[in-house]
């Protein structure tokens, strides 16, 4: 039966024809328990030593992967024939260069060969070997004739980490390797290896292990050298001979970026070059993943910011062109211009440098989707083929990699998506997952998506009822405010129009589109195939659960006479809209200081022995401290925004308890079981969940900031005694059983202090060790050490000789206390 063109099929809004204009985007659906699922667990049994069942078993996942792999490809490639294509390119000496998403690649523990919390954030390496096998037994490609290349932030501070904690060096090949000659940790690449040279009899110039001792060694050999090897590139690194200056054309942040040579190839005027660097099929896999700055990052995201080096040298030699903070240790791209309104930020204090008027020094740029766009124009005008895989089986939500408190959450959805236009493959992914209703509650709700279609998002509606704030089922829509695919389409990257091709392999039936949603089809019927899954990013519910955010602060403001609703539009708009959209974000510089910081925290993960703790300290406590005039000598209320948006976050999670509570801060509300709390109580909750962990108030727990300041003190002056030896899950108890033992008696107090605003020194009814509270602007929030010798953050601000307007009248705010 065709399913394209002119055939009608029964849908849940009539007859309808299956879209069959614009792009194809190639899905399959699998079973995410078969598919690769579950293989970091049997990893670490099989490294433990149980024998090869739990390798066997990893192996036949991958199998199933690369079958069901080929209900997409071979559908892809049958629409736009790209593998005659392809070989013709290899047949001229190009590589097959496999890109994934690797932002946080510390995958595999190195002490317990457990699966990190990392590993849900990543481009899955059984995803990747899948892949390779299918260019391999598909299209006849030598795994000689492909390598892997990756310029995550994450790479360069991971190698430097896993430097400090073991007795070798580690390369950031190594890191995406994943284990070097003593030493098993990181991504995985190695096991990818192992898995392709087992799938077949590897010949001598095609054995997949052949490689494995340059990346490891870091020993650079350019792809055009790399006769019979498969290698592993740190696109970071573009110093010397790796890296060439490319052209924009019509460049809006950029008017030439600065590239690593495998990806664009050599210099096409130079035949040497050319030859070392003959270019490359560029093979995108990103995992489809929230994000806590963009709608989302997919397809578009993983190349456009992605492929931007961090070790580029500035054009006057004085610091890294794209990457902070400068030294060894870059630790994010926050030089490249992620927002419309970019400030000029003072290395020193972090915050945005002032005019003579105390404004903050910004200009206007082309935000994130400029960044994005003048990267990949700038490959696509190097005649680099691209094809996009999407590594859908296991998604990310909450959480894309950042270092938080809210952990991420792994959805199974058992997607694989494949396109060769970016825009028309990402805009399909995102159609998936910030829908969770079908075809027809979607054109009956009919929230036009901003891109021609109705892909409505159910959401939780806060709503005054009397004394109350109650939860309803209402319609938002994310995706109407993102101007990326509108953006991309202009500037020439690709269509947003598509239609799907592809099979459900769960029920061995066609996949195809209607009015851009998907479905199968069985006896002529469409059946809807969509999330159950609330997506959003817990760093960004304003814009990603939008509705909801400004609908509880309007019943909050109902409530109390605050103007909570209000305050939140003029911080990100400066218009009289009742909305923003994700390229709304403000004129103060606050968001760059907060990429500025982050750089500093990851930096420090690598240069410090206890750079996990310190480096945590670095971030979340002058976030803190720039909340609120009372808590900083600048008398700033810069990220309070920012701050505000996690109260948002403790407020929706207290309204899905599954009791109910009053709440002392405002004792006509309850909370709980769909009613939501008073933002004062919110609040309080979001500052201690900051100061103490996730099971405040009824116990400290790691990574509050005070367990931070409490392990980094055990660790230097007690060798971990309560912290635990592992580095990256420090003991869950072992803040309790510290507080415990001082309590009793029993053990002596560490030499620390911890600093807090009055109100939050004993968050479990009794005063906590080593906690001391204070009204001192320069001390709260800070943590020092053996007497004074050292202090935490580093970074101090200094008073400003002025004060904005804005600033003066945001006030200080110090809630009382609820009962518990």
């Amino acid at each position: 039966m065709g399913t394209r063109g002119n055939t009608m099929i029964e849908t849940p809004v009539g007859a309808r024809r299956p879209d069959c204009e614009g792009e194809p985007v190639a899905v399959v659906r699998m079973e995410p328990e078969r598919s690769y699922c579950g293989v970091g667990e049997l990893l670490q049994k099989h490294l433990d030593g149980a024998g090869e069942e739990p390798w066997q078993a990893i192996r036949a996942k991958i199998d199933y992967t690369y079958e069901a792999l080929d209900r997409a490809l071979g559908p892809l490639d049958a629409a736009r024939s790209f593998g005659p294509e392809i070989r013709r390119r290899l047949e001229q000496g190009q590589k097959l260069l496999f890109k994934p998403n690797l932002v946080s690649p510390l995958c595999i523990d190195p002490q317990t060969y457990a699966p990190t919390a990392a590993n849900q954030k990543c481009t899955q390496w059984p995803f990747v070997a899948a892949l390779m096998r299918w260019f391999h037994d598909r299209l006849g490609a030598r795994y000689t004739d492909m390598c892997l290349g990756e310029a995550a932030t994450g790479i360069t501070w991971t190698a430097a980490r896993l430097s400090l904690l073991t007795e070798e060096s580690f390369t950031p090949e190594a890191v995406i390797e994943g284990r070097t000659a003593s030493c098993i940790g990181g991504w995985g690449f190695y096991f990818v290896r192992k898995y392709l040279a087992q799938a077949g009899s590897p010949a001598a110039d095609d054995d997949p292990m052949s490689g494995f001792a340059e990346s490891v060694q870091g020993s650079y050999v350019p792809p055009g050298k790399a006769d019979k090897r498969l290698l592993v590139y740190d696109l970071n690194h573009v110093e010397g001979e790796r890296g060439r200056s490319i052209q924009v054309s019509d460049g809006e942040n950029f008017k030439s970026i600065t590239l690593h040579k495998a990806i664009v190839g050599g210099d096409p005027r130079d035949p040497v070059d050319r030859a070392n660097y003959p270019g490359c099929i560029l093979i995108n896999v990103p995992k489809l993943k929230v994000h806590n700055i963009a709608l989302f990052t997919n397809a578009i995201k993983n190349l456009g910011i992605g492929l931007f080096p961090m070790h580029c040298k500035s054009d006057s030699g004085d610091g890294w062109q794209y990457a902070v903070p400068n030294g060894s240790v870059p630790g994010m791209k926050a030089l490249i211009p992620h927002y419309v309104w970019t400030a000029e930020i003072d290395p020193a204090t972090h915050v945005p440098r002032k005019t003579a008027d105390g404004s903050p020094v910004v200009r206007q740029t082309a935000g994130l989707d400029g960044t994005m766009v003048d990267l990949i124009k700038a490959v696509v005008e190097q005649g680099v083929f691209t094809l996009h895989v999407v590594d859908a089986v296991e998604t990310a939500n909450l959480d894309h990699g950042s270092v938080t408190s809210f952990p991420n959450v792994r959805v199974r959805e058992g997607l694989a998506v494949a396109g060769l236009d970016p825009v028309a493959t990402d805009l399909f992914c995102a159609r998936y997952m910030f829908c969770n209703v079908g075809i027809e509650e979607a054109k009956t709700v009919g929230l036009d998506d901003g891109h021609g279609g109705n892909f409505p998002q159910r959401v939780p509606i806060p709503t005054r009822e009397g004394p109350n704030i109650v939860s309803h089922s209402g319609y938002d829509c994310p995706l109407a405010r993102s101007a990326t695919f509108a953006h991309a389409q202009r500037r020439g990257l690709g269509t947003q129009r598509y239609y799907v091709v592809g099979r459900d392999v769960t029920s061995d039936t066609p996949l195809v589109s209607v009015e851009g949603h998907l479905g199968s089809v069985s006896a002529d019927a469409f059946q809807d195939i969509f999330t159950q899954t609330l997506y959003y990013d817990a760093l960004q519910l304003p814009w990603d659960l939008q509705r909801t955010c400004l609908n509880y602060l309007h019943a909050v403001d109902e409530l109390s006479g605050s103007q909570l609703e209000k305050q939140l539009l003029a911080d990100y708009t400066d218009t009289s809209h009742d909305s923003f959209s994700y390229n709304e974000t403000g004129r103060d510089g606050s968001m760059d200081s907060l990429l500025q910081l982050a750089g500093e925290m990851l930096a420090l993960h690598g240069l410090e022995e206890h750079g996990d703790l310190h480096g945590q300290f670095e971030l979340f406590a002058p976030v803190l401290k720039l909340s609120n005039p009372a808590y900083n000598p600048l008398g700033s209320a810069l990220l309070r925004p920012t701050v505000r948006n996690s109260v948002l976050l403790v407020a929706k999670m207290l309204s899905e308890l599954p009791l109910e509570l009053p709440d002392s801060l405002q004792p006509s509300l309850v909370f709980g079981k769909g009613k939501w709390p008073s933002y004062q109580t919110a609040a309080f909750v979001a500052l201690g969940v900051q100061l103490y962990g996730n099971e405040f108030p009824f116990k400290v727990s790691y990574p509050g900031l005070y367990v931070v300041a409490l392990y980094y003190a055990d660790r230097s002056q007690r060798k971990g005694e309560y912290a635990g030896t592992s580095r990256r899950q420090p003991a869950p108890e072992g803040a309790q059983r510290y507080i415990a033992d001082v309590t009793q008696g029993r053990a002596e107090p560490l030499k620390f202090t911890f600093y807090v605003p009055p109100g939050y020194g004993a968050p479990t009814g009794t005063p906590l060790p080593n906690v001391e509270e204070t009204t001192d602007p320069e001390r709260v929030f800070t943590a020092c050490f053996d007497g004074g010798k050292e202090t935490w953050p580093v970074c101090r601000l200094e008073p400003s000789k002025r004060q904005t307007s804005s600033e003066k009248s945001a006030g200080a705010w110090a809630p009382a206390r609820p009962a518990v």
